[in-house]
């Protein structure tokens, strides 16, 4: 119940948040509340800037542990396709022969309840506590529950990995260091930790909606202004379709004219079962009634592609982004699909991973598999990967 509220109230910010739209709330107190929002993103803007400054002339410190860090991140909140981009460059580096962990904040994991949060600052417990480690390399040891759903993911392609979850990611990166033997850190979603120097900085801008309202939080989407790119050292164009991106990549030469550009797109390789891990081909779903089902940052990319692919999307169910599924829910959404007539349930398998076990599932269910397919700069991806190898 308490969840649900509060997604509640998170779609409906970010329905104020968005511009246009028939479904824009509308109306003298959504346009007060904007005012002030934008006023409150000045002030964020500023406070991001500042710390930028205080980092820049090392009134913060940056620190070095020694090895090669490189952060993947993005300038927005969410909806990127990032995950798969940490994938594939985690899994090229380990093939290069790097020891490679993944550090991560492991957003919306399981936390300790609110009186251990205050007795772990107030008596600096959290400082002497390891990470949690989700995959030491050989081992998947941790849920998505107690790790994320990000890291669970990622720990689950990359077996020879380590994958460690912590917001206090020097500490992290020093575990995985000293007790992993691991030589190479990939920040996931770390473009914004300016505590570990990064020895590159790889950001993520979105095909299809690449900066939002171009407003910072919390009147946009932005977590800092958009010149901030001209920190970047690579930029990925994700979600791309071939065409289309000639004007973008011109702002983001004007913007950055050092950083590399590469596009990828997200290329749906297979369905799977979510319990029974059979595979399907994607021609599947041609022809076929499914209901669409989704709890992640930007839906429509997903629900586009089952339709190119021929599905028939008979029911749609949109949850807010990490949204943790009770067994009700899924035993609700097998009802409603049987009286839709949808002959199989499709997830995204970020949502896969957040599944209760259920003892029925009338209706098979199955997730996307997606990969990284680079569109063009592959030359310069695999520069990339040989300069983090042997510099």
């Amino acid at each position: 119940m308490w969840q649900n509220t509060l997604e509640k109230l998170e779609n409906h910010v970010l329905a104020i948040i968005r511009n246009g739209g028939p479904q824009q709330p509308r109306g003298r107190g959504v346009a007060f509340l904007r005012w002030l929002l934008r006023q409150l993103s000045r002030l964020y803007g500023l406070v991001v800037q500042i710390r930028h400054f205080l980092y820049r002339k090392r009134i913060f410190r940056h620190h070095t542990l020694g090895c090669q860090v490189i952060s993947i991140g993005n300038l927005t909140v969410g909806g990127t396709g990032k995950t798969p981009v940490v994938e594939v460059f985690a899994r090229n580096l380990q093939k290069a022969g790097r020891r490679v962990a993944i550090l991560s904040r492991g957003y919306k994991k399981v936390e300790p309840n609110l009186l251990e949060r205050f007795l772990d600052t107030a008596l600096l417990r959290e400082r002497r506590r390891p990470p949690r480690v989700v995959s030491d390399g050989r081992t998947l040891l941790l849920d998505s529950a107690m790790s994320g759903d990000e890291p669970y993911m990622l720990a689950s392609h990359l077996p020879d990995v380590a994958v460690l979850v912590d917001k206090n990611r020097v500490k992290s990166g020093r575990y995985a260091i000293g007790a992993l033997g691991c030589d190479t850190l990939v920040l996931d979603d770390g473009f914004q930790y300016l505590a570990l120097r990064h020895r590159l900085d790889i950001v993520l801008v979105d095909r299809t909606n690449p900066f939002g309202n171009r407003h910072v939080l919390p009147r946009g989407l932005l977590r800092e202004p958009i010149r901030n790119i001209r920190k970047a050292d690579v930029i990925f164009i994700t979600k791309c379709d071939g065409s289309g991106t000639e004007d973008l990549k011109q702002q983001l030469r004007d913007l950055n004219a050092a950083a590399e550009i590469i596009e990828c797109t997200h290329r749906a390789k297979h369905l799977q079962n979510v319990f029974s891990r059979e595979h399907k081909e994607l021609s599947f779903l041609d022809g076929r009634n499914v209901t669409a089902l989704s709890g992640i940052a930007a839906p429509d990319g997903f629900e586009d592609e089952l339709a190119r692919r021929g599905a028939r999307i008979v029911l749609r169910r949109r949850f807010a982004d990490h949204h943790r599924y009770s067994q009700q829910e899924i035993i609700d959404l097998i009802n409603a699909s049987r009286g839709a007539e949808a002959e199989a349930i499709v997830t995204t398998e970020k949502d896969a991973v957040r599944f209760p076990k259920i003892d029925r599932w009338d209706v098979p269910i199955y997730f996307l598999r997606v990969e990284i397919e680079l569109l063009s700069g592959t030359e310069t991806f695999h520069e990339c990967i040989a300069r983090i190898c042997f510099d």
